[in-house]
């Protein structure tokens, strides 16, 4: 048999057919997921790859100021009172008798932990449930006698400790700092 003839190749036909060889034999390049479309990437990238820095952290910052508001809290209110206790009464005191389910609303607790609260201020002798006036498938709670003298007892404490948290700050910081805390809320 002779050999078959094959057409000449021209110089440009023989580099597209080589690049095309070359493609078919190198290896599938992976997709880096970070090289996605910028909408897919975080908005900090360069932040990510930064050490890490836990006194830096703002949930950590707030954890430690709210544990040094509690300390305070805890020697200065009184009447051995918890934090949601002072809380739901001074918000009692507040706003007048309310229902517990809207006393939790008011006071950024669950339904379980309110209901803990008033039973426990229940069971001190502070506050009582009454059904309500308007609508009797409700409780109202409200401070008994005992619950008023409390709260006439605890607030002068409640602004102290808040004072005393505050005392780093000068006027303008302080205003500064809780108009910041109320557009985290």
């Amino acid at each position: 048999m002779a050999p078959k003839k094959t057409a000449p190749v021209k110089p440009a036909q023989a580099k597209a057919a080589a690049v095309k060889a070359a493609a078919v034999k190198a290896e599938p390049v992976k997709a880096d997921p970070a090289d996605a479309a910028p909408a897919r990437r975080p908005a900090r990238r360069a932040k990510a790859t930064a050490p890490y820095i836990l006194d830096e952290q703002v949930g950590f910052m707030l954890r430690q100021v709210a544990q040094r508001h509690a300390t305070l809290f805890t020697a200065r209110i009184g009447d051995d009172l918890t934090m949601t206790q002072w809380a739901a009464l001074a918000k009692l005191a507040e706003t007048g008798p309310c229902s517990q389910n809207l006393l939790g609303r008011h006071t950024a607790m669950d339904a379980a932990t309110i209901k803990g609260v008033v039973d426990r201020l229940a069971r001190r002798g502070f506050v009582e449930t009454r059904p309500d006036p308007e609508d009797a498938r409700l409780l109202v709670v409200l401070p008994t006698e005992a619950g008023r003298a409390v709260i006439a007892r605890a607030t002068p404490n409640a602004f102290a400790i808040t004072e005393e948290t505050l005392a780093p700050l000068d006027p303008a910081e302080r205003a500064t700092l809780l108009k910041l805390l109320a557009r985290l809320r």
